[in-house]
């Protein structure tokens, strides 16, 4: 199972980009197909909540080498540690 932890940026449809840190992990692929990805996105601290109303909604993830992945937020969660958007990644991951 592949694994990435680093500063990356959620970008929405209408250009708006929410820096934070993304936690994604990818599984091996099934019978040659593209292996599924997923992860947490934590919005950085001057980006306060995050997207607005993103469940449910696409946006690009792209991390700091240039690199990108479209992902669709599943949940939002919040705590003592802030916010965290659940993510599923679609077509091949970008790490």
């Amino acid at each position: 199972m592949a694994t990435y932890r680093s500063a990356s940026v959620l970008l929405a449809s209408d250009g708006t980009r929410t820096p934070g840190t993304a936690a994604l992990f990818a599984e091996p692929a099934r019978k040659g197909g593209t292996p599924p990805w997923a992860g947490d996105f934590r919005p950085a601290n001057s980006a306060g909540n995050g997207p607005k109303n993103a469940v449910g909604k696409t946006f690009t993830l792209e991390l700091p080498d240039g690199s990108t992945g479209k992902v669709v937020v599943q949940s939002l969660k919040s705590g003592k540690g802030g916010v965290v958007l659940a993510l599923m990644g679609e077509d091949a991951p970008p790490f």
